[in-house]
């Protein structure tokens, strides 16, 4: 079922149209598995498949077709002990976004005497929605510590984004570009090796850095 839920997103993953051509068989069988899903379905796990990050993670300026959010978190809980977990969140449908899902399946209650220290990767810059929930949740949770590493900024040029931000920003929230260690450490310790080979070393792509130092110093503008 997993294997079959992961292939099924492939060709809209790469901006592709679905070939208008499947035999009925097949569109009946992904009707009913349409139908099935709630709303919206938030799929969880340790590590995202390779073609996921290479196609969503990219920094690239225009980002076309990667209108989903993969959000890889690392949840340090202390109280008596210290427990940390991990794993990534992706967004399947528009209804919910990764951001809200972290708080409503993985931590959907922060407890009063523990501290949270969280830290996410996640592909994009939240939506101003999202943006606002995080800086209400934070002003609400003063033992929450949140750092957002992104890949990219959202609509960096929309006033209201702007905004959104700044007061993330004011909330206690550390904003941060992804920098290629930072690709580095997510493809190591987040994405699945690839069938077949041996732990493959990341290979980072040809703008990784221009990119980095341009979104880079949008954000320093904006905040």
């Amino acid at each position: 079922k997993m294997a079959e839920k992961q292939e099924e997103p492939s060709n809209a993953q790469n901006g592709e149209a679905d070939n208008a051509e499947e035999g009925e068989d097949k569109k009946k069988k992904k009707k009913l598995k349409r139908e099935d899903l709630p709303p919206f379905e938030i799929v969880t796990g340790e590590r995202l498949p390779a073609i996921f990050f290479k196609f969503q993670f990219r920094n690239v300026e225009y980002s076309s077709g990667r209108n989903k959010t993969f959000l890889c978190y690392v949840l340090e809980t202390q109280g008596k002990e210290s427990v940390t977990s991990r794993g990534y969140l992706e967004d399947e449908h528009a209804a919910a976004h990764a951001e809200m899902a972290f708080f409503n399946t993985i931590l959907p209650k922060c407890e009063s005497n523990l501290r949270y220290n969280i830290t996410w990767y996640v592909s994009s810059s939240p939506c101003v929605t999202c943006a606002d929930r995080i800086t209400d949740t934070l002003q609400k949770n003063k033992n929450l510590r949140l750092t957002i590493m992104v890949g990219r900024l959202f609509m960096w040029e929309e006033p209201d984004m702007q905004a959104a931000l700044k007061k993330l920003k004011a909330a206690g929230c550390k904003l941060r570009i992804m920098k290629p260690q930072d690709f580095e450490y997510v493809w190591q310790n987040f994405v699945e090796p690839e069938e077949g080979e041996e732990a493959k070393a990341f290979v980072p792509w040809e703008d990784i850095q221009e990119n980095f130092q341009y979104y880079e110093e949008k954000l320093a503008e904006i905040l």
